[in-house]
């Protein structure tokens, strides 16, 4: 069977339903997964999946793929993703697959692997994909098995909490996806009066898209908060691996933000701490890190590429715009909502300051959100070569670990080749307007001539 050669991405798995997922196929990828499990001497995994009407069927075909190859399978049921993660450490398991469409539309679903207790992405997908096309499957007879995994979680965010005096009143916002029914008891056993919104299970997602990234999925958040007076609002996507915050005045706080005030915490209490972040990021991260007293680390764009680095400079904490949140401070290093919500909780129990003042004290830039602008497959990464050569010719310093971020003395724009899409990705932030304008007008005029110039070449 060949399966759809577009459903590998860098990061998961992921397809329409009923067109590149079916559960045929997604039993093939089974074998294909299991294949690549048992050949690097792993024989358990746990398998979970979310609330999409397509994800148990899935989640038993995929199930069946792995024990064919040999692999024995603890299923454990509806959760969030950072559970399955979570699964792995506490039941000892090295292999996970978690069936999720995330915060894609109702017609996907994918699956996130893991292997030695890490995401698969980039290569190790790849070779996913190489033995699904050699069709050449490793054989054996697993055994089934289930796990409660839910209440172990609750267990260990709550006898680790360390909460302050003040008692707190929260609005959360699951969207309908899998983290309200962890998320609304876990909050309360810490102490905090939880105000649920939408938090019951729908994979239909009936009341908006479960992406806490997009502005408009926040409007019944921030309108909730501000009636019931609540002192913060939290928003989950679809697997709750990421989290928006918007304060008790409705303002929307932003990934870049959410990763300060978190950082800013720790390192009272971890001085010197690494904390990585990425390239997309507003420089007042950065320089509020280092003026805190701790090493700010800029890197790749990418969720998985975050959690790598992480573990490789020892950092204890990571993020990025998108809201995906890694502590390895008291805990296992994976991006989860739930878990960050709950250290937000903390840092707001510990102070008397309204959230908005709390923000209200950090620097202020302007910036502009991200710009996609088409540019073809073939040559965007050549775009973004000749750009850096271009920039620094003209006396720029540009920081080229994932693109070209380029710094002038009043801002920084960014021009980066999208890992997953025929585009050029661009963000911007200066001092004023007038310098954003300036710099984007630049920098984007620079990207239009030099694409027009190696299309030119052709």
């Amino acid at each position: 069977m060949k399966l759809n050669p577009h459903i590998f991405r860098e990061y998961d798995i992921r397809g329409v339903i009923g067109e590149d997922l079916t559960e045929d196929t997604v039993h093939w990828l089974g074998l294909a997964f299991g294949t690549y499990l048992r050949e690097r001497g792993i024989s358990k995994a746990t398998v979970g999946w979310d609330c999409r009407p397509s994800s148990e069927g899935f989640a038993n075909a995929m199930g069946a793929g792995l024990r064919e190859t040999g692999v024995d399978t603890i299923f454990i049921g509806v959760v969030p993703t950072p559970i399955l993660y979570f699964s792995m450490f506490h039941l000892g398991v090295d292999g996970a697959v978690m069936v999720t469409g995330s915060h894609n539309p109702n017609e996907y679903n994918g699956f996130k692997l893991c292997a030695h207790k890490q995401a698969l992405f980039g290569e190790q997908i790849r070779m996913v994909r190489a033995i699904s096309d050699r069709e050449e499957f490793a054989k054996g007879q697993g055994k089934t098995t289930t796990s409660d995994i839910i209440s172990a979680y609750i267990d260990r965010v709550v006898s680790d909490a360390r909460m302050g005096g003040r008692p707190l009143k929260v609005v959360v916002d699951a969207g309908n996806g899998t983290g309200g029914v962890v998320a609304v008891p876990l909050y309360e056993k810490l102490g905090v009066q939880v105000i649920p919104l939408f938090c019951e299970m729908d994979g239909t997602f009936p009341n908006h898209h479960p992406d806490p990234t997009v502005p408009k999925n926040l409007d019944a958040l921030r309108k909730r908060v501000v009636e019931v007076g609540a002192d913060v609002g939290l928003a989950f996507d679809g697997d709750a691996d990421r989290l928006g915050v918007v304060t008790e005045k409705g303002e929307i706080i932003f990934g870049d933000m959410i990763l300060l005030l978190l950082s800013l915490a720790l390192l009272q209490e971890e001085k010197g701490a690494k904390i990585v972040s990425e390239v997309k990021c507003s420089q007042v991260l950065f320089d509020e890190i280092a003026k805190a007293g701790g090493v700010p680390i800029m890197w790749k764009v990418g969720h998985s590429l975050i959690k790598a680095k992480m573990a490789e400079e020892d950092a204890l904490l990571g993020g990025e715009m998108s809201g995906h949140i890694f502590f390895r401070h008291r805990w296992y290093g994976f991006d989860d909502a739930i878990y960050t919500g709950s250290r937000f909780l903390e840092v707001l129990s510990c102070t008397t300051e309204p959230l908005s003042e709390i923000v209200r004290k950090l620097p202020r830039k302007v910036s502009t959100p991200e710009i996609r602008v088409n540019c073809p497959d073939d040559i965007k990464f050549e775009v973004v070569s000749r750009l850096v050569g271009l920039f620094r010719a003209e006396g720029n310093e540009v920081v080229t670990v994932d693109g070209a971020r380029v710094k002038f003395k009043d801002g920084w724009g960014l021009v980066r080749a999208s890992n997953t899409q025929p585009v050029l990705v661009f963000r911007f932030e200066a001092d004023n307007e007038e310098a954003l304008s300036r710099i984007q007008g630049f920098m984007m005029e620079k990207a239009k001539e030099a694409q027009k110039e190696i299309q030119g070449e052709f």
